[in-house]
């Protein structure tokens, strides 16, 4: 009989990784290992890190930390970093931080099996040196979707083995990626490209994640159907920049055809997407999302700022103006849609008039969720050259001031609400906490949650309709009307 084999998986970061945590899942589950939740309960903890922003990464450190910490009294043998953190630093985060028994790229993911069995008897393998994926893929996007030698998570390339043990399933063709789920939630991610085309001057993911490529319709199709079976009720389509989805597989507009078939599959009640670029956003697209049953009227647009010079500064189109003008075209279609957004405040440049012309924006958007992030050089990005840098004092005053406006909006925002009857997806059902769900304009973790005054008769995992009558912040207190007709 063969030794048994623990490993834990710890996510941080967005919901793509989640993702690419349930594809390491699937892969180590089908070559024998065991899953457990706890990293003190496991041989080996794979941390799946956020190489994002600076907060995002010392989170990822402090957890490798905390992993390392449990090979003194505990079972863990060895703690090993995956992810963006991991991809985006290679060998430079090795060095720095030797508490981590491997660190490993997103080329290792196809063999992270044998890589977790080396490293559990002790041997080494070598970190890897990072480099621009961008440069791993052709130049034209039509050429892209036959570069199968290039490693993208969730576009796995290698053949899924015959015999796979209960929960894991190749969620589409022979081609697609393992999976096993990692949670109970009736929510789930599904992955719809990965890298990007765009050239953010603030931004690096583009460089560790590479240029952007489709999934096929077929691959996101079949992962759907058989989260389905999983018991998932809700998916929420991720990627770096949705609204790009089909462009090299020629058809700019595939989304909006793609939308209508995931609504059909039988036992999901809501699509969501996120990740839409505003200067990308077109009639069309707007339709489908607004109009479409079980597509959530749900806008995840990224602003990031509205005064042009700082938006051209940040190699981003857009103004004021032309961002309500896209709010009122939406809210036009669907009243109850729910929009939000990020925003960078001290961005290189960005004076007086330019944060004076953001709260204008902010005030008249009646946005539902706002992020607030204070800028801060990244490695390897356009912006680190530019001149004119803020003093950090003054980047940190107008990140607290606009964060406790943002802050009274939304909450503004959710007490229009009050009176509303909407569709709820119901999440938890807790003695204690009673009853959590969310509603089409709340996206997990991100957003708000709507609290049920009574859990009585609730599962999670139910869509039932609910009335708001009352609100907590950005949170809503509602009570059950009746289960949703489908």
């Amino acid at each position: 009989m063969p030794e048994r084999r623990t490993v834990a998986l710890v996510t941080l970061g967005c919901a793509r990784n989640e993702v690419d945590s349930e594809e390491l899942a699937g892969r180590l589950a089908a070559d024998g290992w065991e899953l457990v939740e706890e990293a003190s309960d496991a041989d080996v903890a794979v941390v799946n890190t956020c190489g994002f922003v600076e907060a995002a990464k010392k989170d990822s450190v402090d957890a490798l930390l905390e992993a390392n910490d449990l090979k003194d009294h505990g079972r863990t043998q060895a703690v090993v970093a995956v992810g963006c953190m991991a991809e985006r630093y290679g060998k430079e985060l090795a060095e720095a931080l030797p508490e981590a028994d491997g660190v490993l790229g997103f080329d290792d993911y196809a063999d992270i099996s044998d890589r977790l069995q080396t490293i559990l008897n002790g041997g080494i393998h070598a970190s890897h040196t990072p480099r621009d994926r961008r440069k791993l893929l052709p130049l034209s996007p039509a050429e892209r979707q036959d570069a199968t030698d290039v490693a993208l998570p969730g576009h796995a390339q290698d053949t899924a083995p015959e015999d796979l043990p209960e929960g894991v399933a190749p969620v589409s063709g022979p081609r697609a990626p393992l999976r096993r789920r990692l949670g109970t939630s009736p929510v789930a991610s599904v992955k719809l490209a990965s890298g990007c085309d765009r050239r953010c001057s603030f931004c690096a993911i583009p460089s560790f994640r590479g240029s952007f490529i489709s999934r096929r319709p077929s691959d996101v199709l079949g992962e759907t159907r058989w989260l389905a079976e999983q018991g998932v009720k809700e998916v929420m389509l991720v990627s770096e920049n949705n609204t790009s989805y089909g462009k090299d597989l020629g058809d700019i507009r595939l989304l909006e055809t793609l939308l209508p078939e995931l609504a059909e599959v039988d036992g999901i009640e809501r699509v969501r997407v996120s990740y839409l670029q505003p200067a990308e956003m077109r009639p069309g697209l707007i339709d489908v999302l607004t109009s479409t049953p079980k597509i959530a009227p749900y806008f995840d647009l990224s602003f990031q700022h509205s005064a042009p010079g700082v938006l051209r500064a940040m190699r981003r189109f857009g103004d004021t103006e032309r961002f309500l003008e896209l709010l009122e075209t939406v809210r036009g279609k669907a009243p109850q849609a729910g929009v939000r957004s990020n925003f960078i405040v001290g961005f290189p440049g960005e004076t007086e008039a330019d944060f004076a012309e953001l709260e204008r924006f902010l005030t008249g958007a009646r946005l539902d969720a706002v992020g607030v992030f204070g800028y801060s050089d990244e490695d390897g990005t356009e912006a680190v050259s530019y001149d004119n840098k803020l003093d950090a004092d003054v980047i940190a005053e107008r990140l607290e001031h606009l964060s406790r406006l943002a802050e009274e909006l939304t909450a503004q925002r959710a007490e229009e609400r009050l009176g509303e009857s909407l569709e709820v997806l119901v999440e938890s059902v807790d003695g204690e906490d009673g009853a959590v769900g969310r509603a089409a304009h709340q996206a997990p973790e991100t957003d708000g949650q709507v609290v049920f005054t009574t859990g009585d008769g609730l599962v999670p995992g139910r869509m039932v309709v609910a009335k708001v009558v009352g609100t907590e912040g950005v949170d809503l207190v509602a009570e059950c009307l009746e289960e949703a007709a489908r």
